[in-house]
């Protein structure tokens, strides 16, 4: 499953994460890791066709610790430094609505 998250880096972060439950990335089985990253490339790619990064590129990374559900997070890049959590805040229902809006022009 594919959500943004409550808490960004940037507009557009979104957290991708299996249905069956794991605290960490590296306990999964090869097949559903494998998995896991298959179905975020194209979540990648329409978080990039519709929210178009200045540097053209998502940043992906995995942390682990914060939370204890294995989790990606896809992060749209402006810049090198944008895939920082000292950069996260909370965002309102009205921004994830309207990025939502943005990314959901592209899903067919």
């Amino acid at each position: 499953m594919a959500f943004l998250s409550v808490s960004p880096i940037k507009p557009g972060h979104t957290l991708v994460i299996p249905k069956k439950h794991s605290d960490y990335l590296f306990d999964m089985e090869d097949s559903e890791l494998a998995e896991l990253i298959k179905f975020s490339k194209p979540v990648a790619d329409k978080l990039k066709s519709g929210l178009k990064p200045k540097t053209g590129k998502i940043g992906v990374m995995v942390a682990g610790l914060e939370v204890a559900h294995t989790h990606i997070h896809l992060v749209p890049l402006d810049s090198e430094g944008d895939l920082n959590f000292a950069n996260a805040k909370p965002a309102g229902q009205e921004e994830l609505q309207r990025i939502n809006e943005v990314i959901s022009q592209v899903l067919i």
